[in-house]
C-alpha cells in the first residue's frame, strides 16, 4: 500500500509548528537565568502545597494510621455527615465566622486608615518612628505577644495596678469569655497594623502628585483630597488585598487564637483550626481532614464570589 503524500496543510503545519517550538526555545534560553530563579521555588510550592493534596482523601476514607490512606475503607460522605450533625462542629463554625467578620470589616481597613494618615502627615520624623514602631509587633511571636498582653491585662497586670491607683475595680480583662472578641480585635491590630499599611504606603506613593495639586487648587480640604484621589488612586490595591483576605475567609489566625485562649474563653474562643488540632490530638484524622477540606472549600467559593463581586463594580480591577 503506497504511503500517502503529505498534503500543503499537513506542510504548513508542520513548518508552523517547528517555528513556534524555536520560537519557545529561543524565548526560554533568553530568559534562562529568571527560569532559573523561579525554579528552586515552584519546586518548593509543588512539593509542600501541591504534593499534600493526595491527604484529601482521608477526609472520605475510615483513616488508619497502619493501613495507609491507600488501604483505609472509604466512608463517603459518612465524615462530613458527622460534622453537621455535631454541635461542637457547628459551635466552632459560628465562632470561625465572627472571627472572620471581624477581620473583614475592622481589621481589614486598619492598615488602609493608617497608610492615609501617614500619607496626609507632613513630620517625616514622626512618621518614620510611627512606622518604626508599629513594623516591631509583627516580627515577634504569638507567643511572646500573648504572653505580654497576658502580663499587662492580667490580673495581677499592669493595667489593673493603674484602675487599683484610681479606685476602680480590677477586672480579668483576659478571663472573661465576653471580652475575647476585644482582646483578639486589639491583639490583631497591634500585631498586624504596621505591616499590613506598607504596601498601601506604597499605593499611595505612585498617586501622581499633581492630581493632588489640582485639588488642592480646586479647593478640596483634606478629607475631599483623600476621599476623591487617594482612595480612587488605591483602589486597585485594596480590591486584591480584599480578594486575598477572603481567600483565606475562615482562616483567622490559629496562634494567636490558640495563644490567647484559656479554659475559661474557649467557649468564645474556639474555631475551625482548634477543632481540628483536638482531633488529630485524638487521632481522629479523618474528622480533621474532612473540617479543614470544607474550610479551603468554602474559602474557594468566597474567593469566586468576592472575585465577581469587583468584577461588577469595577471590572479592570478583578483577578480573572
Amino acid at each position: 500500500m503506497r504511503p500517502s503524500m503529505p498534503t500543503a496543510t499537513t506542510t504548513v503545519r508542520s513548518r508552523f509548528d517547528g517555528g513556534r517550538l524555536e520560537r519557545m526555545a529561543r524565548s526560554y534560553w533568553r530568559h534562562r537565568y529568571l527560569i532559573a530563579m523561579f525554579l528552586p521555588g515552584f519546586a518548593v510550592f509543588a512539593l509542600f502545597a501541591y504534593g499534600p493534596l493526595y491527604g484529601i482523601l482521608i477526609a472520605f476514607k475510615d483513616y488508619s494510621v497502619i493501613r495507609g490512606i491507600g488501604g483505609s475503607p472509604w466512608v463517603g460522605m459518612a465524615n462530613f455527615t458527622g460534622l453537621f450533625s455535631g454541635p461542637e462542629f457547628l459551635h466552632a463554625l459560628r465562632n470561625t465566622a465572627i472571627f472572620a467578620g471581624l477581620n473583614i470589616v475592622v481589621l481589614f481597613p486598619a492598615p488602609i486608615i493608617l497608610a492615609l494618615i501617614l500619607s496626609e502627615c507632613r513630620w517625616k520624623w514622626f512618621v518614620r518612628v510611627v512606622q518604626t514602631i508599629s513594623y516591631l509587633p509583627h516580627f515577634i511571636s504569638w507567643v511572646v505577644l500573648a504572653g505580654i498582653l497576658f502580663q499587662f491585662f492580667g490580673q495581677l497586670g499592669a493595667v489593673n495596678a493603674v484602675l487599683h491607683v484610681f479606685g476602680l475595680p480590677s477586672q480579668s480583662w483576659m478571663y472573661q469569655p465576653g471580652k475575647f472578641y476585644v482582646i483578639y480585635v486589639f491583639s490583631a491590630i497591634w500585631a498586624g497594623i504596621g505591616w499590613g499599611a506598607i504596601i498601601y504606603i506604597a499605593a499611595l506613593a505612585g498617586v501622581d502628585p499633581e492630581l493632588y495639586e489640582a485639588a488642592r487648587v480646586d479647593g478640596a480640604s483634606r478629607l475631599q483630597r483623600i476621599r476623591h484621589v487617594s482612595l480612587p488612586g488605591i483602589a486597585p490595591t485594596v480590591s486584591i488585598m480584599f480578594l486575598l483576605q477572603i481567600a483565606h475567609f475562615l482562616a483567622v489566625g490559629f496562634d494567636q487564637i490558640y495563644n490567647l485562649m484559656t479554659p475559661i474563653t474557649q467557649d468564645s474562643a474556639d474555631i475551625l483550626d482548634t477543632y481540628v488540632l483536638r482531633h488529630v490530638m485524638s487521632y481522629d484524622f479523618s474528622q480533621g481532614m474532612a473540617a479543614s477540606l470544607f474550610q479551603s472549600v468554602l474559602g474557594l467559593l468566597m474567593v469566586y464570589i468576592g472575585n465577581r463581586v469587583v468584577r461588577r463594580l469595577e471590572p479592570d480591577q478583578s483577578l480573572w
